[in-house]
């Protein structure tokens, strides 16, 4: 391991070079969200003198403790959280594509040092790679009277500057920036989509698994209150700017466990694992990425978006309920989430198929593949050059109970099969298939940021050929066609 070095806007930097690749962790992008900058728009980071050590990442956003291998967040891991690190196969060259991965978790919880996102071997398929902090939980997604509305995505338009301005000096083109991410870093990329502040910062975007919660001021609001209630405080900025983020950490582990299956009062929410979401507030996100792709917001860009079969099974997996769902729990789920006669065609259609598989099934339809699917035809309907995927090969981890689980393809993309989540969605010994259909998606990401095309048909919303990701991957017409059918009429509003 040898020594790198780069000159960027706010100073020079020292990484590391490893097997070809340059590594450079731990770049302030921005100042430190706290102190002043507390509940704030993100503020540029200040230049230093002399080198500066870029071998660390950076430290985590506060953050809550609810998924294991994500501890709890404490102040001794320091403020300054808001760092990009950097892999590039060619410090000294020019005009190599860059991917700029936006991390999941909720909204609630993530951080770009989890092992699984280290970029080292897409770097290796000749494109820079960028990961990034953003502010999760109620320092970047609480609606906070008297501060600015989706503070984590502010981040994230910073993060994305900061690439325009200094990613040549690691051999990248600002020109050619694709954003990538999965399940709530696909969410944000969605939300860039459609966000005034974030055109121009990239051409491209792959959102693998997107969300379809997306929050309304007033509920957002009413979340905000409940949380910081159980903190003895308001949702305003003068009443939570002094308060440890920690504090607010633990108030929104309390609040997400009362809110789980309680629709009557929480509504849809009541089905996910977080009471945080981008809110439409009409200013930083005027409305919703699929409203804003349909009226042509994203026409100059190209997509890829797709989703897993299974997506669902990773939740069931995590909360302890393979083998504890029945008839009732089907009836109430489709009560709350399915759209007028969705019920009777999923019964039509699923009449054999068990209360736990149907459950899961109408789950990963309302919360990924659906929002996935009608991001494609948004984008695709209003003239904007689209692919769609989806992820069907099942693990055969937890002796097969998660199927093509969510988070299946983050260690796909990245391939690292023996870090991070891969543990969990992967199993181990790593299956022979998966190194294949790692192969597969970083050759075909890579295509698309390079050239603008994955390496299968463009989709249509008549035809909706998808590129099945499986033991045998073809491109399919529709492989999904009930489920579209039975959300067709359905609008992925803001939830009120």
């Amino acid at each position: 391991m040898t020594r790198a070095e780069a000159k960027i806007t706010t100073g020079r930097i020292r990484g590391r070079a490893h097997d070809g690749i340059s590594v450079f962790k731990g770049i302030p992008y921005a100042a430190e969200p706290f102190g002043r900058n507390r509940l704030a728009a993100p503020v540029p980071a200040a230049p230093w003198d002399g080198t500066r050590k870029a071998v660390k990442f950076g430290p985590r956003a506060p953050q809550a403790s609810l998924v294991p291998g994500f501890p709890g967040w404490t102040p001794a891991e320091g403020p300054g959280c808001l760092t990009v690190n950097v892999w590039t196969p060619d410090l000294g060259g020019s005009g190599l594509p860059v991917m700029v991965w936006v991390h999941g978790g909720a909204y609630i919880i993530g951080s770009s040092s989890q092992p699984e996102y280290d970029g080292a071997k897409l770097a290796a398929d000749g494109v820079v790679v960028v990961t990034f902090n953003y502010r999760v939980g109620m320092e970047g997604f609480g609606s906070v009277e008297g501060a600015p509305a989706n503070r984590g995505l502010l981040d994230q338009v910073a993060a994305l500057r900061w690439v325009q301005d200094d990613i040549a000096a690691f051999g990248g083109d600002p020109g050619q920036v694709t954003v990538f991410g999965e399940s709530a870093g696909a969410g944000s990329i969605a939300a860039l989509l459609a966000m005034p502040a974030a055109r121009g910062l990239f051409r491209r975007a792959i959102a693998q698994s997107v969300p379809g919660t997306f929050f309304a001021p007033e509920f957002a609001r009413r979340l905000s209150t409940a949380i910081t209630a159980e903190a003895g405080r308001t949702p305003v900025l003068a009443d939570l700017a002094e308060v440890s983020p920690e504090v607010l950490v633990k108030a929104a582990e309390t609040m997400t466990a009362k809110l789980q299956g309680d629709h009557p009062t929480w509504g849809p929410i009541a089905s996910t694992p977080t009471p945080y979401s981008p809110v439409v507030d009409g200013e930083v996100l005027p409305t919703t990425p699929w409203r804003a792709l349909a009226d042509g917001a994203g026409r100059g860009l190209e997509l890829v978006v797709g989703y897993n079969r299974d997506e669902f099974r990773l939740f069931l997996a995590l909360a302890g309920r393979f083998g504890t769902l029945g008839e009732d729990d089907v009836a109430a789920i489709m009560e709350h989430l399915v759209p007028p006669d969705g019920a009777a065609a999923y019964r039509a259609a699923h009449g054999g198929t068990s209360p736990e598989d149907l459950y899961s099934l109408v789950l990963s339809d309302w919360l990924f593949r659906m929002p996935s699917a009608h991001l494609a035809d948004a984008h695709a309907a209003a003239g904007g050059t689209t692919f769609a995927y989806e992820l069907a090969w099942p693990s055969p981890a937890l002796n097969g109970m998660l199927r093509a689980c969510h988070a299946l393809d983050v260690p796909l993309t990245f391939g690292n099969l023996d870090k991070g989540v891969a543990a969990l969605v992967l199993g181990k010994p790593i299956p022979a298939e998966a190194a294949e259909l790692s192969a597969q998606f970083r050759a075909a990401w890579t295509a698309f940021a390079t050239t603008g095309d994955p390496g299968w048909p463009a989709y249509t919303p008549a035809a909706a050929v998808t590129h099945v990701f499986d033991s045998f991957t073809k491109d399919v017409r529709d492989p999904q066609a009930l489920s579209r059918r039975i959300w067709a009429s359905h609008r992925f509003d803001p939830l009120e």
